[in-house]
């Protein structure tokens, strides 16, 4: 028997996530009627999102047809929870979630028929820095950026309200991947008794490093300084293998951690909160406590879909931004201690190919842009799965895929398509 090709195993293993978004929207409606009755309404989502995604396994079939097969069912199986639990939640968000989703699809199909040779954006490394410090600063610009939670994240341009951190993740794993691949050697090198790099070598990325450092204490984003750090460390690990970098890093992080300590009241707070939510259980410490109370009554296999206790009698949701910030505590609460380990089994598996992909490639833009991509995904969705289980402070970053915002869903479509970009380069090279 002929083995399936790579795009036909894609498409089986999207038959099984569609068939799972299903099962979950039903489920979710069918709680939500006090006499159980089955209605087709409810399972338009889970067809649209069918057909979205079939969409964009045709554009893979013809414009990338040695891309990996595993990576967009993942994709759109996180998407596919967090479109059915921001449906639970707040029906009219997820309408909402939908759009970005398409939005989304669409670029990620743009993405694969105008960018076939990722390495055209190693020319154009230095321009996808600075344009990361731009989009990093936007939110300080006067009259744009909207400060939410003691943090200044979000920017309104007209109608439009987006997250611009989100891209700049993107766009800061690109410089890096080609910077790191021109100096890769010097770096690895180093010179004098502890083996550090020259200034000439390094200085550019304490440049990049340092201005971002800057805009996210001017926006005191705990959550974004934490994620672009070590996106950055281990992007320099991964490059070097020289573990001076590592304790180097560490120390930086722990000064700049004290001092965005002392000049931010609000991350002072979520310290304390992280220390001791239970001080102040019913005022500071309450989205905390909260979480972890619906991630314990969750048990071993859950509430069951749309029967956990999320929502008052009055509407609103016993933890505030429910929906973005802590939905890892809603699926806990619903889908128990084996959901929850089945989401983190979903990144871990995505990680897997990313790193897979990394490993197989050739050339070390290559290596080094996989191994990013993936870094930065891996670790956003520790810091937030930390922050809501106690593990970690709160940071207020997304789930990747999962959780409700628009700038989140199109940022990883990007980075996803990046990554399938990538490896279909590398399968290609192995066929040869």
């Amino acid at each position: 028997m002929r083995p399936l090709s790579l795009r036909n195993r894609e498409l089986l293993n999207l038959l099984a996530v569609g068939l799972l978004t299903v099962t979950g929207f039903a489920s979710v409606y069918l709680a939500s009627q006090e006499v159980p009755e089955f209605s087709t309404a409810s399972l338009s989502y889970a067809a649209f999102f069918f057909a979205l995604f079939l969409t964009a396994h045709l554009a893979l079939r013809v414009a990338l047809p040695s891309a990996d097969p595993y990576l967009l069912p993942i994709a759109g199986l996180l998407t596919a929870i967090g479109l059915t639990m921001i449906y639970r939640i707040e029906p009219d968000r997820a309408l909402r979630q939908g759009v970005w989703v398409v939005v989304g699809v669409v670029l990620l199909a743009g993405l694969l028929f105008f960018l076939r040779d990722h390495r055209a954006l190693d020319r154009i490394k230095y321009t996808l820095g600075i344009a990361a410090i731009v989009f990093l600063a936007l939110p300080a610009v006067p009259g744009l950026g909207t400060t939410i939670n003691g943090a200044t994240l979000w920017v309104h341009i007209g109608p439009l309200t987006f997250q611009p951190g989100e891209f700049a993740k993107v766009f800061l794993v690109v410089f890096l991947a080609g910077y790191l691949r021109d100096n890769r050697e010097m770096l690895s090198m180093g010179i004098g008794r502890y083996g550090l790099p020259s200034p000439k070598h390094f200085g550019p990325l304490l440049v990049i490093w340092g201005g971002a450092m800057l805009v996210l204490v001017q926006t005191k984003d705990f959550g974004g300084g934490l994620l672009y750090f070590s996106i950055f460390l281990a992007m320099v690990y991964i490059a070097t293998a020289r573990w001076p970098y590592v304790v180097i890093g560490l120390v930086m992080f722990a000064l700049g951690a004290w001092g965005v300590y002392q000049i931010a009241p609000h991350i002072a707070d979520r310290i304390s909160i992280w220390l001791d939510p239970w001080a102040d259980p019913y005022e500071q410490g309450y989205q905390l406590v909260q979480s972890i109370y619906a991630i314990a009554g969750g048990g071993l296999f859950g509430q069951g879909l749309g029967r956990g206790v999320l929502i008052t009698d009055a509407g609103t949701t016993y933890i505030p931004y429910l929906e973005t910030d802590f939905i890892y505590s809603a699926i806990a609460q619903e889908l128990g201690l084996a959901g929850a380990a089945a989401l983190i089994t979903l990144y871990l598996v995505f990680v897997y190919r990313g790193f897979r992909i990394a490993m197989q490639a050739d050339d070390g833009f290559s290596k080094l842009l996989a191994a990013g991509l993936t870094s930065a995904l891996a670790i956003q969705a520790f810091i937030i799965i930390g922050g809501v289980s106690g593990l970690i402070p709160l940071t207020g970053i997304t789930l990747p895929f999962v959780s409700y915002g628009g700038s989140s869903i199109v940022a990883n479509f990007v980075l996803l398509g990046l990554l399938l970009i990538v490896s279909n380069h590398v399968n290609r090279g192995a066929e040869r």
